[in-house]
């Protein structure tokens, strides 16, 4: 299982992993350095957050746990565990449309408001780690 569990960790490639999704209580970890950045995760069995300088990057109801997260100039990919089915957003380029994939299929092209955010639904019950990745159309 993906547990993260020292809450935030940076991986020997430059992605970065986060959250544990089995915590009863909150946790966090704020001003994590973390390739020229500021990171600051909150996770428990409710909710998951990630911000970098202070801005929205990754949210999830319930709480996740997830590995590998990198940031490309077209996109983002994870990989993502949680006990339940969850409704997760990620903060992306305004108004601009991507082709979404979980766990290897399309589920079809999103585009974000003029906030940026993106949001989609994983099916995580009984699942294991599902990887998700979201490209710029």
């Amino acid at each position: 299982m993906a547990v993260v569990e020292e809450l935030l960790r940076s991986e020997a490639d430059g992605k970065v992993s986060f959250g544990n999704h089995r915590l009863a209580q909150k946790a966090k970890v704020e001003d994590y350095p973390h390739a020229g950045d500021l990171l600051k995760v909150k996770t428990c069995s409710a909710i998951t957050k990630l911000e970098k300088n202070g801005m929205f990057l990754y949210e999830s109801v319930p709480g996740t746990s997830v590995i590998d997260f990198t940031e490309r100039e077209n996109g983002v990919e994870f990989i993502v565990e949680g006990d339940e089915d969850a409704q997760i957003t990620v903060g992306l380029t305004d108004e601009t449309e991507y082709e979404v994939f979980v766990d290897g299929k399309s589920v079809g092209n999103m585009t974000t408001g003029l906030g940026g955010k993106l949001s989609l639904s994983v099916e995580l019950e009984n699942a294991g780690e599902v990887p998700v990745r979201i490209e710029r159309v």
